[in-house]
């Protein structure tokens, strides 16, 4: 890992501050840390980190402000920390353009993991990957084929466009309302109970156990995200 993947903290809180500094110098990132909004922004403008670990809860602003701002002119990675549990606020967040969203009390195995995901999934973008690998499951975005150990998948346009759009955001929640729009329109994104059915149909064709799923993850109550197999560290 080089020691010049900035990893920016936004959280007024000087335990977790305390807590988290060591522990992304530990890992071989360069931690820089923030306590207000303001302070942030001018961070993302001038250090230009490489992913945002962002309180939800600031003294100056909501968090959910920083988002709206700065995804009008970037697309730095953003996982929410925050101890704010409905999924409302979760939702809203990532409907704003959050990458992920971790709950406090949170574990730094889990944190660290998902910092780690957001790092692939944007060196893939800047590569221009067209092939996506994950256990056993091959997907050529160029080719437009689907294969399942060898074997070639029959999915539907439909089911295409929402495996690729998911695969393409390996390791991020997409929420109910994010994929429904990008999928179906804009006039269809209340339409979550068809999403689970039409994704139940989905993981019957791509999942070695449709029952127990490893590819397609429920982030219950908010979305779905594609957990690619390093995603956990093998």
């Amino acid at each position: 890992m080089s020691t010049a993947t900035t990893v920016l903290v936004v959280d007024d809180e000087p335990q977790i501050q305390r807590f988290l500094k060591p522990s992304l110098e530990a890992a071989g990132y360069k931690p820089v840390m923030a306590a207000t909004g303001a302070e942030a922004l001018r961070l993302i403008a001038t250090r230009a980190p490489d992913v945002v670990v962002l309180d939800l809860g600031l003294p100056d602003m909501d968090g959910k402000e920083i988002i709206s701002g700065v995804r009008e002119w970037s697309q730095v990675p953003i996982i929410v920390l925050s101890a704010r549990d409905r999924e409302g606020e979760k939702i809203a967040a990532l409907d704003l353009g959050a990458d992920d969203y971790v709950s406090k009390p949170f574990g730094i195995g889990e944190l660290m993991a998902r910092i780690r995901t957001l790092l692939r999934h944007r060196s893939r973008e800047e590569g221009e990957t067209t092939v996506f690998e994950s256990g056993g499951l091959v997907i050529d975005t160029l080719a437009h084929t689907v294969t399942r150990n060898g074997e070639g998948l029959r999915l539907t346009p439909k089911e295409y466009d929402v495996l690729q759009l998911l695969v393409r955001n390996a390791g991020r929640v997409l929420t109910h309302r994010q994929i429904l729009q990008a999928v179906w329109g804009p006039a269809n994104v209340e339409d979550t109970q068809y999403l689970r059915v039409f994704v139940g149909r989905l993981r019957q064709k791509i999942e070695a156990d449709p029952g127990a799923p490893q590819l397609i993850v429920t982030e219950p109550g908010v979305g779905y995200r594609f957990k690619a197999m390093q995603d956990d560290g093998r």
